[in-house]
């Protein structure tokens, strides 16, 4: 039994000392941006992999120098509550489970139909719709895997909380919108603008704005077809509501 809590003690040990460490990051973030994301090397690693080369565009620009367009954009869809909540939004989390729960359970019926008929297609994968605000997100890719389990979602949530203690809203704006991915090997406002448009990030314009918003749930996926229907029509509305979204 000695050596049983002598090993929780170690645990919990080093959890409040990685607790720290992440903290004292964040803490470093109000005044030295981050160079790089956990998931930013990752990505790296994996074009060095499957490609033998890393394709790479990312500029750190100041929020000052990222326009208002984008900024309203992202928020309007992305995070529609962003300057209200205290870095998650628990409505849109159950709205997501409640969504989450009944594609699944659709798909359990579709497949059960297909094993009926013998069928040899691929029982249907269900659409995972998450409900992370932009907080949540940048917690995870400054500092997370893709791992999906309870345990990595709870140090996602004491990070979030850590993001939103330590730091500005207009501060946790700034550098996720200077680290999110918006293609392959694209990563912050400034190369995205770059890349689709050929123009700086302090120069989009609101349906530029809002077809890059549109890309940010699957970026890889759009970037193929940045001009589909799809992304036009949900720029449209991403558009429409960019005039009542406040900015930090």
């Amino acid at each position: 039994m000695k050596q049983f809590w002598r090993f929780i003690g170690m645990l919990l040990v080093g959890i409040v000392c990685l607790q720290l460490f992440f903290a004292a990051r964040i803490a470093l973030m109000a005044v030295v941006s981050p160079q790089s994301t956990t998931f930013q090397r990752s990505e790296a690693l994996r074009l060095l992999r499957e490609k033998h080369r890393i394709l790479w565009a990312q500029q750190w620009v100041d929020d000052d120098l990222i326009h208002k367009n984008l900024k309203r954009a992202v928020i309007a869809s992305e995070d529609a509550g962003f300057t209200e909540h205290g870095g998650v939004d628990w409505e849109a989390l159950e709205k997501a489970w409640d969504k989450n729960q009944r594609a699944q359970e659709q798909a359990d019926k579709r497949a059960a139909r297909l094993a009926k008929t013998n069928s040899t297609r691929p029982p249907p994968v269900p659409k995972v719709i998450g409900g992370s605000t932009i907080s949540q997100q940048l917690a995870k890719n400054l500092f997370l895997n893709s791992e999906r389990s309870l345990v990595r979602k709870g140090q996602e949530f004491v990070l979030t909380l850590m993001l939103e203690a330590m730091l500005s809203k207009r501060r946790i704006l700034e550098i996720y919108l200077n680290n999110v991915e918006w293609g392959e090997g694209v990563f912050g406002a400034q190369a995205a603008a770059r890349h689709y448009y050929g123009v700086d990030a302090s120069r989009l314009g609101a349906n530029q704005a809002a077809r890059l918003a549109v890309m940010l749930p699957a970026p890889k996926r759009f970037e193929k077809r940045p001009g589909s229907p799809y992304v036009s029509g949900r720029a449209g509305t991403i558009e429409a509501r960019m005039g009542a979204v406040e900015v930090p």
